[in-house]
């Protein structure tokens, strides 16, 4: 594929902004205002970013959100870089450094000096739960700050091009990228206060944190803590899997529905989840070649709405598949899938090549909540939540104090059951910190009941079951 950008789409318009160029390893490439250095790397066709530390396998991106470290790079002689979450500037130099990097010699060890800051609220991200908590505390006129290690707000519905589900009054109907935009508004008409590109990095007692923005280090000493992350893609285990070309779901979603890009020619889809028919329909309207959906269980896990989609547009899935190799040798030029039987074993006798340039993996997503064993928040592992949750009240208190949780950090569901969650601790910690009132009581109420009926059907059985594991007393918190 000579030019990967996307031109024309039905849905989306990119505004690529300014032309320049920056250079990589001796040549000049083609980059766009507000693109990634992964981004335009890989719209030039590079797919080899890194190598692994110890066998010195070809790496490429995975995630794009900078969770892994497979788009690593030096830019301007700085080594470990995440490309994927850094935006390419004119005149930068960028190169791989292969598996053992040098620091450069004449690195200065001296930064800003900050002082420590008292705030109010802190929320931690940027999502659908992170807006609704933040706008949902500073309606009733907390002093609240958002952080988010993105330089764009609205987590997975900026990539989210379909039209919710739901009630009218939770944006059905409305797609992701636009329920972005009006809570993104509304958080700045609230007076929230957003700190763009933070990652906050650690948590002390009396809930304080540490804040990595600008490559300077910043305190802040906070009233109370909503944390809402979100959650970290799974991988899954077959051979050659490291591969570039290997991605992620929410990876291919941010190269081309954020960045305009297009992941490859012919793309083997692995998972029939929501998420997993839900890209692969997105694929297919960036003009991509979905050859094939392959599902372990034996029904699909998504919506039916979306599958039928897929099947209107001649993609086949495949239940009861699984893949078990990538073929290729520096990047994915295949891959090998077999059927399984009743036991979940590989059935001899029915392996088959499919050929392909990209193997997305929609295999589940996993609770980010590692800032949460941090503060010693008591965890529990809930299968039907995703992994590891922390323990929470109704509010959604955690059994640290001050501390909050909304959205996937707290188990893998639905955005709009994110920010239903995100309504009702952004309610919640204002309650306990500044005292109740009839408003608030009411508005937590509110959202219980709209989150209960978004609970209700054969899909909202497991996370029902799952939030009643780890739902604990106020005694307890």
């Amino acid at each position: 594929m000579s030019e990967r950008r996307i031109q024309d789409h039905p849905i989306l318009d990119f505004d690529r902004g300014r032309e320049f160029y920056f250079d990589f390893e001796g040549r000049k490439v083609k980059a766009y205002e507000g693109e990634t250095i992964a981004s335009a790397l890989y719209a030039d066709d590079l797919k080899k970013f890194t190598d692994s530390k110890k066998l010195e396998r070809p790496r490429g991106f995975f995630c794009a959100i900078g969770k892994c470290s497979s788009c690593i790079m030096s830019v301007n002689g700085m080594p470990h870089v995440r490309t994927c979450v850094t935006k390419a500037e004119e005149g930068m130099s960028v190169e791989r450094h292969g598996a053992k990097p040098r620091f450069p010699e004449d690195v200065s060890d001296e930064g800003d000096e900050r002082e420590e800051k008292d705030i109010g609220i802190a929320v931690i991200g940027g999502g659908p739960a992170g807006l609704s908590a933040a706008i949902a505390a500073a309606k009733h006129g907390a002093d609240v700050h958002l952080f988010d290690e993105s330089e764009e707000l609205g987590g997975q519905l900026v990539k989210q091009t379909h039209q919710f589900f739901g009630s009218y009054e939770e944006d059905a109907g409305t797609r992701g990228i636009d329920i972005a935009d009006e809570l993104i508004e509304e958080a700045e008409e609230k007076g929230v206060e957003i700190h763009y590109g933070s990652t906050v990095l650690g948590y002390y007692p009396e809930n304080t944190i540490t804040v990595e923005r600008d490559n300077t280090l910043e305190i802040y000493d906070t009233d109370g803590i909503v944390y809402a992350t979100g959650a970290i893609e799974n991988y899954l285990a077959f051979e050659n899997n490291d591969l570039p070309g290997v991605y992620g779901a929410g990876g291919v979603q941010t190269l081309m529905n954020e960045q305009g890009i297009v992941p490859g020619d012919k793309v083997l889809m692995v998972g029939s989840g929501n998420v997993g028919v839900i890209v692969a329909y997105q694929l297919i309207q960036a003009d991509v070649d979905v050859v094939e959906v392959v599902e372990a269980l034996p029904e699909i896990g998504g919506y039916q709405v979306h599958a039928s989609k897929l099947r209107r547009a001649g993609v086949p899935i495949n239940t009861k598949h699984t893949i078990t190799k990538a073929l290729g040798e520096e990047s994915v030029e295949g891959a090998v899938v077999q059927k399984l039987d009743e036991d979940w074993n590989l059935v001899e006798g029915t392996e088959r090549k499919v050929k392909c340039d990209v193997i997305c993996l929609s295999v589940s997503l996993r609770p980010n909540n590692s800032f949460l064993r941090q503060a010693s928040c008591e965890m529990k592992y809930v299968n039907e939540l995703g992994g590891f949750v922390p323990l929470r009240t109704e509010d959604m208190r955690t059994t640290s104090d001050g501390v909050y949780i909304a959205g996937d950090c707290a188990g893998i569901e639905e955005a709009t059951v994110a920010a239903l969650e995100g309504k009702i601790a952004g309610a919640a910690v204002v309650e306990e910190l500044y005292g109740s009132t009839d408003e608030l009581k009411e508005e937590k109420k509110e959202a219980k009941d709209d989150l209960e009926r978004m609970r209700k059907g054969p899909y909202g059985k497991p996370p029902r079951k799952g939030v009643k594991m780890c739902t604990v007393d106020e005694e307890v918190c």
